[in-house]
Parts: C-alpha cells; structure tokens; sequence
C-alpha cells in the first residue's frame, strides 16, 4: 500500500466527489443513452483513479533526496547506528579481488570495517574509537594505530555516509527508479582521481544501500560493492569497537597479545624502547619470517628501477627498491617483530581498496601501510603524486615474494 502524501489524498478526495456529482447528473439523462452515458462515465473516472492512485506511488529525485537528508540527521542523533555485510570486487589490478565485508558504526564517531580476503581467507579490520584508528590483523597478532579524522574528510565507498554525501553534494545527479531501487548516477568523491563516477542503488524500502559502482574516466568498473544485509538502528555491545577485543576476533582468545606498530610523523617505525613511555613491558617479538622481495608490477610512465638492496642480518627482513626519472621514489619493506604504542602519529588516511594507509609528511611524503601478511610498505617520494602511490600499492598488494 502506498504512503499517500496531504496533497495526494485531497486529489483523490477530488475525484471521488466528481465521480458522485457525475453519476448524480447522469440520472436526469433520457432513458435511451442512460446505460452507456453511465458505463462511460464510470469508465472514464476509474482510469482517472487509477492514475492518481499510481502517481503517488512514485517517488522523484527531490523526495528521494529529502528523504536521505532525513535519513543522515537520524544517524547523527544519539542513537544512531548501522550494520551492513556484502561483497566488494576490486578491478583495480590484473586481476579482480574479492572481499567479504562487514561495516558496523555506531553515534558519534565509532566504525568498525572488517576486510576478508576472499581467496587467502585473511581478515583485516579497520577501527576507529575513541583511542585513534586502528588497522588490524587479528590471524597474525599484527596492528597498525594513527591519529586522524577519518571518515569525515575522506570516506570509502561502503561507507553509508559517504554514499549519501556523494547524492546530496552532486547537484548534477541523475535519477532513476527500478522495480526495487531508487538508483543515483553522481561524481565520486574518494581519493584517487581515477575514481570519477559511481551508481548507487538504495532501496525503495528505507533508503539502505544495495549496489555501489564506481567507474573510471573510461565508464570501466573499478570498485563494485553488493550488499546483502545492511540493518539501521543495530545494537552492538559496549565493547564492540574496542581494539583488545578486536585483536582476539581471530586469535586465540587472549586480549592481551594484541600490540600495535606506530611510525613516526615520516612513517618511520617508532623503535620499541621510544614508545615504552607509560611503563609498560612490550609484548614478545614475534618472528613471521622472511618474505624475500616484493616488486611492484605498476611503474609510472617515464619512471624505471633504479636499484634494489635487501639488508642482510636484518631482524625485519628489510628490503629498499628505489626508482628515477620522472619520479623518484623508494618502496622499503620489512615484516618487523610486534611493538606496543604509548603516542600516535598524525596524518591523512589513504583508501587502498583492500586496507587502509597512513599518509604523512609535508615537503617528503610517506604513504604507509601493511598487507594481510603482516609486511608493511612505505612509498617515500618529494614529487610521486598520491594517485600514483594508490596504484603502486594495489599492484604489490597481488604480488608474492621473489
């Protein structure tokens, strides 16, 4: 049955007091035209009717549009909060990736993004609470802590927000409407300057995403999330966004191994012995092992190698890979033993599709991150543009060591 609006009502209030005041009239009519002046009449006021009826039926662009602002002031409120589960592919690379997803928020500023790889089964979990954000990978005892603002300056496109801001920022948007789905064609608005168009279905039922696609220049696909539950108002427990508890999702129940890995403002790790400020005892170092040397298949153009260099004897198995010409540029990378944190750095997170990074630095930026097998990557550049780190990143993501 279909929500009728005041303006909706008073035209079918309208039509029915013309259909009576018709077939009043009609009864004066001279016997031999009666029966079929007062069949055409009926005739006539029912297709009237029935179009009324389905014209208040359909919603346009601006009631959607309202309707989603309504939707947005609710999550803002004390209670607000959502849940949502799916399926993301990124296109990004030579070849697509899965992951599995599960997006949690909760008012004012609580996220939890849990990331399954879909071939390696390896989960990682972006957090953010009351203590920073935090990257996590729970199967490996590995976790990565920064200080920023995220999601509010820069979201991701399974991000409920982000949708919507994405409708309501494009005055340009285009509109559709399915068999389930009000659909939206507007600019994307993430990181990368690759990313330029996305569609989003939202259902008709209350506005919960269903499909997001996010194209580039070329109308080629390069993000797709399909969700399959999402649920507003969700309940979660207190401790739900709490790091600890987070780090044990996978692990073997024990909230106390979980440590963290901080960088510096330049994305330099901070050594164990700086962070131990609050006076407690770092955890065990835990050996992953080596993982020989990474190469990036993306290079960008009239960019070439310039050396490599592994360090031998060193307890992270650390590797340098610098590149010149129009770029200069070096990728280090290294799986270091765990460290606890006392302080945190500050800088500007960067959406890599299947993880989160940390971009720092002024003049010298630092792009940092690590992968689902505990290696963390920093890209190290004067003049390497961010959507040129992005790419580099995602082509080491889908590389193995050599």
């Amino acid at each position: 049955m279909y929500n009728r609006s005041p303006a909706c009502q008073a035209s079918l209030h309208n039509v029915n007091k013309s259909l009576i005041d018709m077939y009043q009239s009609s009864k004066t009519c001279a016997k031999g035209d009666d029966v079929m002046r007062r069949m055409s009449w009926v005739l006539a006021m029912i297709l009237c009717v029935t179009v009324v009826f389905a014209g208040c039926g359909k919603k346009d662009a601006a009631s959607v549009v309202k309707g989603l602002n309504n939707v947005a002031d609710t999550l803002q409120s004390k209670e607000g909060s959502y849940k949502g589960t799916g399926k993301m592919t990124l296109y990004t690379g030579e070849k697509p990736q899965e992951y599995n997803i599960e997006v949690w928020y909760q008012n004012p500023s609580y996220y939890r993004i849990s990331l399954t790889n879909a071939q390696k089964d390896v989960t990682q979990i972006v957090l953010r609470n009351d203590d920073g954000v935090f990257v996590l990978t729970p199967s490996l005892n590995k976790s990565f802590r920064f200080k920023s603002d995220w999601p509010e300056n820069q979201g991701q496109v399974y991000l409920y927000q982000t949708l919507v801001q994405g409708i309501l920022s494009d005055n340009t948007r285009q509109f559709a409407s399915d068999k389930d789905s009000y659909v939206f064609d507007v600019a994307a608005n993430y990181h990368s300057q690759s990313l330029v168009r996305q569609k989003i279905w939202l259902s008709k039922d209350n506005y919960a995403p269903k499909q997001v696609q996010v194209s580039d220049g070329e109308a080629h696909v390069m993000v797709e999330v399909k969700f399959s539950e999402f649920k507003f108002d969700a309940k979660f427990d207190k401790d739900s966004f709490d790091m600890k508890r987070n780090m044990t999702v996978q692990g073997d129940g024990d909230p106390t191994l979980g440590t963290v890995m901080q960088v510096d403002e330049n994305g330099n790790p901070i050594s164990a012995d700086d962070q131990q400020t609050d006076g407690s005892t770092a955890a065990a170092p835990k050996e992953l092992g080596d993982f020989g040397m990474i190469v990036p298949v993306y290079m960008p153009e009239g960019v070439d190698s310039k050396d490599t260099n592994k360090m031998e004897n060193s307890a992270s198995h650390t590797v340098l890979l610098r590149y010149d010409g129009t770029y200069q540029y070096t990728i280090m990378e290294s799986r270091s033993q765990d460290m606890a944190v006392s302080s945190l750095a500050s800088g500007t997170v960067v959406d890599l599709g299947f993880t989160s990074g940390l971009l720092t630095g002024d003049e010298q930026k630092t792009l940092t991150w690590m992968n689902d097998e505990g290696i963390e990557f920093r890209i190290t550049s004067a003049n390497l543009p961010v959507d040129e780190m992005t790419k580099i990143a995602v082509s080491l993501q889908e590389q193995t060591g050599k």
